[in-house]
This record gives structure tokens, C-alpha cells and sequence, in this order.
């Protein structure tokens, strides 16, 4: 159910997380089943379901998260380059239906992905 799903649990703080960085408008913090040694959520504290449910009136939120990415990148020192994933819908790989960025780090990737 979208109103009632683990990423605004902990945006409430109603469960724990290793948080990173958190502001009025995002939340990030570290991925319980890591993909990568470095593996980051990035959400928005607005609902919004999947990449496919983004419009117009989300651009400045969007491009937030992506500078944020960035700078958690630099902060966790990933100079060697970094992946985000961004799944969209069931079939896409996302099993949490609330935004989420993927930064992946601190290995190489191959392309293309899995």
C-alpha cells in the first residue's frame, strides 16, 4: 500500500535507519541488503509512487536528489565513479512503491546490468 510502505516508516522515524543525509525536502541513507560495498537510498519525503508518476511540478525535487547523490558520492569518496538506479514498477526491479534513487559504489560495474 503506498501510504503505508518502509521508506515513510522511516521517514517518521517510526523504524531505524543508518540515515546520511536528511533535509526538508530528502532522505538518504544505507540499503539493509547492499548490492554494492557502498549502496544508498535516496528518497523524497513526498509520495510519489514510481519514476513513471513524476511530472512537471517534481523537476526542482528531482534535480535535489540528483545533487545530493552527488554530494554524498564525494562524501563517502567515491572518485573511482558510482552507479544510480532508479527501478520503476514491477517489472523495473522496484519493490518499494515510493521513489528511490540507488547510489551504488565502491566496486566496478558492468554494462549491462543485470
Amino acid at each position: 500500500m503506498l501510504q503505508d510502505n518502509i521508506f515513510l516508516k522511516i521517514i517518521a522515524k517510526q523504524i531505524p535507519a543508518d540515515i546520511l543525509y536528511e533535509d526538508e525536502r530528502c532522505l538518504a541513507f544505507r540499503d539493509i541488503k547492499p548490492q554494492a560495498p557502498t549502496h544508498v537510498l535516496i528518497i523524497p519525503r513526498k509520495v510519489i509512487a514510481t519514476h513513471a508518476d513524476i511530472t512537471a511540478v517534481d523537476s526542482e525535487l528531482i534535480g535535489h536528489l540528483h545533487v545530493v547523490a552527488v554530494q554524498l558520492a564525494e562524501q563517502l569518496q567515491l572518485e573511482e565513479g558510482y552507479r544510480i538506479v532508479i527501478n520503476c514498477k514491477d517489472g523495473g526491479g522496484q519493490v518499494v512503491p515510493h521513489l528511490h534513487f540507488h547510489l551504488l559504489g565502491g566496486r566496478r560495474f558492468a554494462w549491462p546490468p543485470g
